[in-house]
């Protein structure tokens, strides 16, 4: 996933939000709509979640340091988690008070065709970002449903945009709905539970948010086609015979870190092995771009040893087989 897909769709989702934003806390003071007073905090909310992203997104640009050595690319990650809190604590928990004290302290509406026409203008807008961001995921989505696309995506701005102007369309309807049913009925009980189903929206979508970002935060591994691909290219079956084991980690987005211990023949010279591993990097870098950082351990493979030892997938650096047994 591209980052400039990704800022593409923000870019969009950003100039939507302020807008219906806008016309929102508008509508909320010509009419005194909890719904809108809600939808208008919810896409201020989601205004300031688009600006975390592109900051996250800068600041992941920033060059490797002695102190980082991997560089800043999981600040993508991190400012990615943030939006789960703010869509959760400013949006989710101000609607689901909001849409109480409405319930608790009804009253009509007032100028009601301020807000019907507001979250139809606000309709239009936020389909507007959500087929941008759509578009953008549609470039390497590839055969995956949503769902897995969201759930597989290494890169976390579209799966945000995503889930943020669905949520917003979701909402908008049930303000809709909520703001028609105390006009047709003249009851301000019904805005204030589209209110609260707004809320209770946003903290499940805020909450799917929090589960995925920190599951990237702790490190998720290759796809299973990339370690296919590094599996293939490590080896040539001459200098490299096989790969005893293999560990991958996503540094960000874009960048992979590859460590593994690799099989090399037992009358090699140092020459020999140290052009191996050269190799053996660019075939690794040709196959899978991403793979930025790579360590390879020479080793000599023996089936006894595997079979006999520990556990041959073992972390490299941890618990292996002893000297001894090779």
């Amino acid at each position: 996933m591209s980052a400039q897909g990704g800022t593409k769709a923000i870019v969009a989702a950003l100039g939507a939000n302020l807008s219906i934003a806008v016309a929102k806390f508008v509508a909320f003071l010509f009419s005194g709509s909890s719904s809108m007073l809600a939808e208008a905090v919810h896409s201020v909310a989601d205004s300031g979640n688009q600006g975390l992203l592109l900051l996250g997104g800068n600041r992941a640009k920033r060059a490797a340091t002695e102190e980082h050595p991997f560089g800043y690319g999981r600040e993508r990650y991190i400012y990615g988690f943030l939006v789960s809190i703010v869509l959760f604590s400013v949006g989710g928990m101000f609607a689901v008070y909001e849409g109480y004290e409405k319930v608790k302290h009804p009253h009509p509406l007032d100028d009601w065709y301020w807000p019907v026409g507001v979250l139809i203008f606000s309709i239009v807008a936020e389909g507007f970002s959500f087929r941008t961001a759509m578009k953008e995921s549609n470039a390497t989505r590839g055969s995956l449903s949503w769902m897995e696309f969201i759930r597989r995506a290494k890169a976390p701005e579209l799966p945000v945009v995503l889930l943020e102007d669905f949520g917003a369309l979701i909402g908008l309807a049930l303000a809709l709905a909520g703001v028609g049913l105390a006009i047709g009925t003249h009851n301000g009980v019904w805005d204030g539970i589209g209110t609260l189903c707004i809320g209770t929206l946003l903290i499940v979508i805020a909450l799917v948010l929090a589960v995925e970002t920190k599951s990237l935060l702790l490190g998720e591994s290759a796809s299973a086609d990339q370690v296919a691909k590094i599996r293939e290219a490590a080896v040539d079956g001459d200098s490299v015979t096989r790969i005893i084991h293999m560990r991958t980690q996503h540094l960000g987005p874009e960048e992979l870190l590859v460590a593994a211990k690799i099989a090399v023949r037992h009358d090699d010279t140092a020459v020999e092995v140290a052009a191996a591993i050269d190799a053996a990097e660019a075939r690794i870098r040709e196959a899978v771009p991403i793979a930025r950082v790579i360590y390879l351990e020479p080793d000599i493979y023996s089936e006894a040893a595997a079979a006999a030892g520990p556990d041959p997938e073992a972390t490299p650096g941890g618990p292996g087989p002893t000297p001894a047994e090779h």
